[in-house]
């Protein structure tokens, strides 16, 4: 299988997972600015984990404080959390029947 063809076999599977929720996303809350940030889709926690630090040294270049980092099997609702929004979302995830980010369900 040359490069292009693993490339498009590797999208359409990310892509197959997303719509499942069951694609993985990196997490990550910072403080200033107060946010919750998703990067994703990702086929596997490795490849999320792997991909995390790009994405905060991204923020931290922006002046961004990384609080906190976690990856997810899910899917968010929204890619970016804003400090008026995190009172709320943080209410609902006591509610998981609501919750901001919908967990994966593995049987």
């Amino acid at each position: 299988m040359n490069k292009t063809s693993w490339k498009d076999t590797e999208e359409f599977f990310t892509s197959y997972l997303e719509k499942k929720g069951m694609a993985w996303w990196v997490e990550i809350i910072t403080a200033p600015p107060k946010c919750i940030y998703y990067f994703g889709p990702f086929a596997s926690s490795y490849e999320a984990q792997l991909s995390s630090g790009s994405y905060i040294e991204d923020l931290e270049q922006e002046e961004a404080q990384v609080m906190a980092v976690d990856i997810k099997r899910g899917q968010p609702r929204e890619l970016t959390i804003f400090e008026d929004e995190l009172v709320k979302v943080l209410q609902q995830r006591l509610e998981p029947v609501t919750s901001s980010f919908t967990e994966a369900w593995v049987g």
